[in-house]
């Protein structure tokens, strides 16, 4: 599986020449006039939303049987569109499933997103990581936008470009959605959270960075580094090998364009054996975001703690050790990495790729640093 995904890297490289050759030719096809480029056509029609105001345009579909087993809950798929602006930035629209909790609520949901990691889909993750469940009983709102096999043959998000590390293209359009979704269901914007897999960790990471004023904490399970690529060639150098002394100048640079950066509080969550997106990541995302949160941690060295191993039980997991950087006595930054554990989501269903069913269980962990911190919201 690790081999399978490495190679999606070097496929991309190849494919990279192709894809900018075709969006130099739609590019140019856009400004000569009266000149319509026809869409790309799949098995199922889809007409491109019109240049109105922002909307969702919902068309509900039957629930995947596993992914809602035995939860009263609402599963449900719409899709987020946003107008052109100009010639150069064409109307997007991008699939997501909202769960939202059966129980009523006194005090608006909190809402947790969460992004895919390549080869998967947002059915796929909700089965995976079981956060429906965990939803279901803690009472918060689930939000999965859907990468199109249209977007990237391998439904990867393109974490590694510098325009997305700027924060344009999905990472705009997630905000964008993540806000409307807030809205029509009446959701606590000061308890928003992120959450992601693999290349959906590196898009979560960005979109809280650009968005920390809407985005309350992160989680980052088998996350590459952040700010250091332009190409697929570097991602993939990144993921194997980090991003030498790099990491630390990209970190700066976030802090350095905005003054009054908040701070992002964050759990990392990496596998001791992942060979594709391999631990030295991790340990440069930690340096990262103590950067980033310099001004909230008040204990300059972690606290470190070691998780003997289970085998047996009902739960059995993995050891595992962890450093917490503290801002008084809330945890402000945790890097948790796992013994044993490949590239797949810690304490997972098994029935799917990319999830491993022994824990420690990476879902209750965020959700559990999640709901320790809160976003102030002004106006």
């Amino acid at each position: 599986m690790a081999k399978s995904l490495s190679s999606l890297w070097l496929k991309s490289m190849r494919r990279m020449g192709k894809v900018q050759q075709a969006q130099g030719r739609r590019l140019f096809l856009s400004l000569v006039p009266k000149a319509v480029a026809s869409p790309v056509r799949r098995a199922q029609t889809v007409k491109l939303p019109r240049p109105k105001a922002v909307k969702t345009l919902r068309k509900p579909a039957a629930p995947p049987a596993r992914a809602v087993s035995g939860l009263p809950g609402t599963w449900q798929k719409s899709y987020f569109s946003v107008p052109a602006a100009g010639q150069l930035a064409p109307a997007r629209r991008m699939a997501y499933w909202l769960y939202l909790p059966a129980a009523a609520s006194a005090a608006p949901r909190p809402l947790v997103v969460m992004l895919h990691g390549c080869q998967q889909t947002a059915t796929d993750f909700a089965i995976a990581t079981r956060m429906n469940q965990l939803a279901e009983r803690k009472g918060f709102a689930v939000l999965y936008p859907h990468q199109s096999a249209t977007a990237d043959a391998h439904r990867c998000w393109h974490w590694y470009q510098r325009a997305t590390q700027e924060g344009q293209g999905d990472v705009r359009l997630i905000a964008d959605m993540m806000a409307h979704v807030q809205a029509r269901h009446a959701l606590d914007p000061a308890r928003t959270y992120v959450a992601g897999l693999s290349a959906g960790a590196g898009l979560a990471n960005i979109l809280a960075l650009r968005y920390p004023d809407r985005v309350a904490a992160v989680g980052l399970h088998s996350a590459p580094v952040f700010g250091t690529t332009d190409s697929s060639m570097s991602a993939y150098r990144a993921m194997q090998h980090g991003a030498g002394a790099a990491h630390s100048e990209a970190a700066r640079s976030i802090t350095a364009a905005r003054p009054d950066f908040p701070g992002m509080p964050a759990i990392l969550i990496h596998g001791a054996h992942d060979a594709v997106v391999r631990r030295i990541n991790m340990a440069q995302l930690t340096e990262q975001f103590t950067i980033f949160n310099a001004a909230a941690i008040t204990r300059p060295d972690p606290v470190l703690r070691r998780y003997p191993a289970r085998a047996t039980g009902r739960h059995p997991r993995h050891a595992y050790e962890s450093a917490t950087y503290y801002a008084g006595r809330k945890p402000q930054l945790v890097s948790c990495e796992i013994e044993h554990l490949g590239h797949a989501w810690s304490g997972g269903d098994a029935s799917v790729d990319f999830s491993a069913p022994e824990g420690p269980d990476a879902t209750l962990m965020m959700w559990t640093f999640f709901a320790q911190h809160r976003r102030p919201t002004t106006g």
